[in-house]
């Protein structure tokens, strides 16, 4: 029970970061924040993603740039260009570490209002940060498992941001529906999304990228919406009015 309840937590909490920080809020702005809040949600992000953080600002760089070069050669991460997950996840992870390394050619349009916290972000994705998380994933196990399939799990522990990425950015171009057409292969993954936490609402995201609520229909269920809906009626954000026709390189 007790690796079930941490496999879990830290499936959600990781993902809850991702999904509210780097993506609704850094790489398009669906909410603002004062200061002191955004370097508290840097600091949630590095605890919660842990071996496998992110940098905020290469996460939103990235991102503005798939929305704008959905499918096309462009695009960091098309299910079109590659012949399984796993490369298209390779090559994602090559233009990410060009982009952090700052050797990837950025837009300036893409720079606009992106959050940095460059002393953190140097601290964060050290070699250092990532092996004491795994490290800490690992004795969890050793002290708690009672059966050794139960280890199998360790990998998606170590690697949770890209095994969240890859379900969406590979399987959400692949397989779902459509609620709108557009000229990109991004669909809804999930008619209920309680996996993703609204992520794999994607064909919606597309259309509305600004949009804090990536759920549409009454059956789209966007569970982080809720909790930004709090977060505005508390003070800690501010969601900002979708524009009227939000397109696809809307940020």
């Amino acid at each position: 029970m007790a690796i079930l309840i941490f496999f879990v937590a830290h499936w959600y909490l990781s993902l809850f970061a991702q999904t509210f920080f780097q993506h609704r809020y850094a790489a398009h702005g669906s909410f603002t924040m004062s200061k002191g809040w955004e370097r508290f949600w840097f600091i949630f992000t590095f605890i919660m993603q842990g071996s496998s953080y992110l940098s905020t600002r290469t996460y939103a760089l990235m991102h503005r740039m798939h929305h704008a070069f959905a499918d096309t050669e462009k695009d960091p991460h098309s299910p079109k260009y590659h012949k399984n997950v796993f490369t298209m996840m390779w090559h994602t992870k090559k233009v990410y570490t060009s982009i952090y390394d700052e050797a990837f050619p950025i837009e300036e349009r893409f720079k606009k209002n992106v959050p940095e916290w460059r002393s953190f972000d140097r601290f964060a994705h050290g070699w250092a940060p990532r092996l004491f998380w795994a490290a800490l994933y690992t004795a969890y196990y050793v002290y708690f498992a009672t059966s050794w399939w139960m280890f199998l799990l360790l990998p998606v522990h170590y690697m949770s941001g890209p095994v969240h990425g890859a379900i969406i950015n590979w399987y959400a171009h692949k397989f779902g529906y459509k609620n709108f057409e557009m000229k990109n292969t991004a669909d809804n993954l999930f008619h209920v999304d309680l996996l993703m936490l609204g992520e794999s609402y994607h064909n919606n995201h597309h259309m509305r990228a600004s949009n804090a609520n990536f759920g549409v229909r009454w059956h789209e269920i966007d569970p982080v919406y809720g909790v930004i809906k709090l977060m505005n009626f508390a003070g800690i954000i501010k969601l900002k009015q979708p524009k009227p026709n939000p397109v696809e390189t809307d940020f």
